[in-house]
């Protein structure tokens, strides 16, 4: 899909310049494709990716630094972010799901600690990975703009999470106004490269890629209520760069066409669909959590069938962003790399073919 002609806004956006630009969870979906836009971007002097575990991978102009936001202290990132034109805080820990403190160590403590040293630091902009999780249940029948509430679904660690921190930087915004503050609302990511980790987050070790082809998925499950948006990493990873070098603020939602409901995967996999229940498609996700047999827990099932379809008017006219992959192109290109075992030389995105 071509791009239509920029505004004036977004042409001033890409004629800005940053010196120094940190993003943490570097090596990750999102992480990857950033630092790579970001790298190449000769409005962009130095990109400082921060990870739990620094990758061989070497773009140019960007430094690695090993960071762990559960762990290390305030004072170690404030001095990190010293200097700094803008921090891009996309760092997520999504496992173990039978152990929400744990990630609520790193996403929401380790968060409020990022948020807290961009202060310290002075950094000018700090530009959020929040997400569609953070809303509340959405409306019947219309897509919802960035004034929809953001109180998630209290049941799932995820949600929960992500909307703990919408209202942390409300605070975050009231008390430091100096900061340009914006917070990106994506759908769900997709590129070739995230095939693996996509598999170990929602659908387990075990689950063998090389399966996933239409000749041997001769049925697609329609449960009642499951809908969801999708977009091409890259396309995400794009929006964020506009934002990095932008002069706006608030809150974007990120999407691409169409939604993602079982007649349009019946036609990915060239398959009939077949109905089943909700309440029997969550028992058997349950007891496949339960016995650890799935990683995604069914309170995230839950959460996932009350996610409401985003209006993207906002990123189209205030970032100038449009998406260049549909939402299918999106989930074809991760599900052909499920299928070979796809990923990157970093730890989160590692490849491996079978469980």
């Amino acid at each position: 899909m071509t791009e239509p002609p920029k505004s004036s806004a977004s042409s001033a956006s890409s004629a800005s310049s940053a010196g120094t630009i940190v993003v943490t969870g570097a090596t990750g979906n999102v992480g990857t494709s950033l630092v790579r836009l970001l790298s190449e971007d000769p409005a962009v002097e130095v990109v400082l990716g921060l990870a739990r575990r620094i990758p061989d991978w070497s773009p140019p102009r960007t430094t690695w630094q090993a960071v762990d936001l559960a762990e290390d202290s305030d004072t170690e990132l404030v001095e990190l972010f010293r200097g700094a034109d803008a921090v891009v805080h996309l760092a997520w820990k999504f496992q173990p799901t039978h152990a929400p403190a744990v990630t609520w160590r790193t996403n929401v403590l380790g968060s409020v600690r990022v948020f807290d040293a961009v202060a310290k630091a002075g950094v000018p902009t700090l530009v959020h990975a929040s997400s569609v999780g953070a809303y509340s249940p959405g409306p019947d029948g219309r897509a919802v703009d960035e004034s929809w509430p953001t109180h998630g679904w209290p049941e799932a660690a995820y949600t929960r999470e992500k909307a703990y921190l919408e209202r942390v930087l409300d605070t975050f915004e009231r008390d430091h106004p100096e900061v340009r503050l914006v917070r990106m609302r994506p759908a769900f990511t997709f590129k070739w490269e995230s095939a693996s980790e996509q598999r170990r987050i929602f659908g387990g070790r075990l689950l063998p890629g090389p399966l996933l082809r239409p000749e041997f998925l001769p049925v697609v499950p329609d449960i009642p209520g499951l809908r969801f948006q999708a977009l091409h990493t890259d396309d995400a990873a794009r929006a964020y760069r506009l934002a990095v070098l932008g002069d706006a603020r608030g809150p974007f939602n990120l999407a691409a066409d169409p939604p993602l409901d079982a007649e349009v995967l019946g036609e990915l996999f060239h398959s009939r669909t077949v109905r089943v229940p909700s309440p029997v498609a969550r028992s058997g996700l349950a007891a496949a959590w339960g016995l650890r047999l799935a990683p995604a827990s069914p309170q995230l099932y839950d959460a996932v069938l009350r996610l409401p379809l985003m209006d993207c008017t906002r990123a189209h006219s205030e970032l100038g962003w449009t998406p260049r992959h549909t939402a299918v192109e999106a989930l074809e290109e991760m599900l052909a790399g499920l299928r070979r075992g796809a990923g990157k030389d970093t730890a989160p995105l590692k490849g491996r073919a079978v469980g």
